[in-house]
């Protein structure tokens, strides 16, 4: 199917890829698209490996299966380089972002001879500056945004102020951190 963009996130229980998956399908909602956002569980326990994906299309997708070919991969946790193959079925085309301090050419032999290009993000310590803690979906989602393209950057953050402000309205204080976490993350994602 033409412009239609394949994500599959990767992370463990807990560090929010499901929940990154669904904002990201929320955003591309608004922007007008249609989506597909749905996660794949192994053991259902906090720390296990998940798999979570999106559809992102100009029209309407009637394909309804897991992503074996993904345009674009999301590692949440760089550990998951290890154990997992994340490059699995990834077009050279498309591209992988990792949550890690390292630089793209330091963990590129941790891809299976993945050729694409190769995105890292430091989640860590621009979720600690922003949200006071690990919460390294928000930077990730973020960087899937910039290295996409699936969602114009500055509707996808105007968009994000309401979905935040809606999802947050008992905790507004926490408003102005996910923005700023969010903006900064599109900043700092390199190759």
């Amino acid at each position: 199917m033409e412009n239609m963009i394949e994500i599959r996130w990767h992370g463990r229980g807990g560090q929010g890829a499901k929940t990154a998956s669904q904002l990201l399908a929320d955003a591309a909602f608004m922007d007008g698209k249609f989506i597909q956002s749905f996660p794949e569980y192994g053991p259902e326990r906090s720390g296990a490996p998940i798999t979570a994906y999106n559809r992102i299309s100009e029209e309407r997708c009637s394909i309804h299966s897991n992503i074996y070919e993904p345009d674009y991969v999301v590692v949440v946790d760089e550990t998951l380089l290890e154990s997992v193959d994340v490059t699995s079925g990834l077009k050279k085309e498309g591209a992988i972002v990792i949550n890690s301090s390292k630089k793209a050419s330091d963990l590129r032999p941790l891809l299976r001879g993945y050729e694409g290009k190769v995105f890292t993000i430091d989640a860590a310590t621009i979720s600690r500056k922003h949200l006071g803690g690990y919460f390294p979906n928000t930077p990730m989602l973020a960087a899937i945004v910039a290295v996409s393209g699936c969602v114009e950057k500055k509707k996808f953050l105007d968009d994000m102020k309401v979905s935040y402000q809606h999802k947050f309205a008992k905790k507004p204080q926490v408003v102005e951190g996910n923005l700023n976490c969010l903006a900064e993350a599109m900043e700092e994602v390199k190759e």
